[in-house]
C-alpha cells in the first residue's frame, strides 16, 4: 500500500506549484498529476460543473491505485472537497487561500487577496474571513484572465503585466503589506508580482504548508513510503494546444525533467 501513488489535480497547470512542494517534502512518493486544462479556468464555472469534473478525475486517480488525493485548486476545493470526502474512503487534502498565515504575518493589519471569482464567492472563503479576518482588513481582488495567462505560459508578457497592474492597484492603494496568492496558478507569477510591488510587501501561498500537512496525514495513516528510493512522477493533461507540454516543462523548471509527460483524454 505504501508504494501506491499520491494523486494531485488542478483545473490546469497551476497545481504544479503544489506538486513541486510535495516532491520536495516527499521525495520517495510516487506522484500522479492531472491538469484539467481543457476546462480551465474553474473560477467562472458553476459548483455543479466543478463537482462533476472533480468526481471524474477522482475516479481516474482511483483507477491508478492512488492512496491519497490532493485537490491542488482553491476553487475546486471550495466547490467539491466535501462531496469528494463523503464519497471516497481515502485521505483527501485541499487548498484554501492563506488568510490565516497572512493574518499572522501582517504588521499593518491590511491584507490583500488575489483569487478567482469562484474562490472569493465561496462559502469556504467566507468562513476563512469569519475565522481569521476579524481583526484585520481584507481587501479582495478577483483576477479574471490570470489563470489563462499561466496556462499559455505567459509569465511576463505585456498582457499579463497589464492585468496584474490593474489587479494590484486597488491592493496597493489600500496600503496592504501582505498579499495572499489565492490560486495555485499565481505562484508562477510571483517574480513578476514582486517586480511590481514595494519590497516590504510579503507574498503568501499555501503550497508548502499543504505538502507538510500531506506528509503528516500519510504518516498518521501509516501510508508513508519510507523506502528511501526516488519516487516516480507522471503528469497528464487534456490540453490539445501545440505548446501544452512545453508550458509544463517551463513551469516545472530544470533542463532534465524528472517526470513522464502524457496526454490524457478525460
Amino acid at each position: 500500500m505504501n508504494t501506491k501513488s499520491i494523486g494531485v489535480f488542478d483545473s490546469g497547470v497551476g497545481g504544479l506549484s503544489v506538486l513541486r512542494h510535495i516532491r520536495s517534502a516527499l521525495p520517495s512518493e510516487n506522484l500522479i498529476y492531472f491538469a484539467d486544462s481543457l476546462h480551465a479556468p474553474y473560477g467562472n464555472k458553476t459548483p455543479e460543473f466543478i463537482i462533476e469534473r472533480s468526481v471524474r478525475i477522482a475516479d481516474f486517480m482511483l483507477e491508478q491505485q492512488c492512496k491519497s488525493l490532493v485537490v491542488a485548486c482553491n476553487t475546486a476545493t471550495a466547490a467539491a472537497i466535501s462531496h469528494l470526502r463523503h464519497h471516497y474512503a481515502l485521505p483527501i487534502l485541499g487548498m484554501e487561500p492563506a488568510v490565516k498565515p497572512a493574518a499572522a504575518v501582517t504588521r499593518t493589519g491590511v491584507v490583500g487577496v488575489l483569487a478567482t471569482v469562484g474562490t472569493l464567492k465561496s462559502a469556504q472563503f467566507a468562513a476563512l474571513l469569519e475565522n481569521y479576518g476579524q481583526h484585520i482588513e481584507v481587501v479582495t481582488q478577483a483576477c479574471v484572465g490570470l489563470v489563462e495567462c499561466v496556462e499559455r505560459g505567459e509569465l511576463d508578457s505585456l498582457s499579463t503585466r497589464s492585468l496584474l497592474k490593474g489587479y494590484l492597484k486597488p491592493l496597493l492603494d489600500h496600503g496592504v503589506d501582505t498579499i495572499v496568492l489565492g490560486c495555485t496558478h499565481y505562484p508562477f507569477l510571483k517574480p513578476l508580482i514582486e517586480s511590481m510591488i514595494p519590497t516590504h510587501i510579503a507574498l503568501v501561498d499555501t503550497g508548502e504548508a499543504v505538502a507538510r500537512h500531506l506528509k503528516q496525514v500519510l504518516a498518521d495513516s501509516a501510508l508513508l513510503d519510507e523506502s528511501g528510493r526516488k519516487g516516480s512522477i507522471r503528469i497528464g493533461t487534456n490540453n490539445s494546444e501545440p505548446n501544452a507540454q512545453e508550458v509544463i516543462l517551463r513551469l516545472w523548471g530544470g533542463e532534465d525533467p524528472p517526470f513522464e509527460l502524457q496526454s490524457v483524454s478525460l
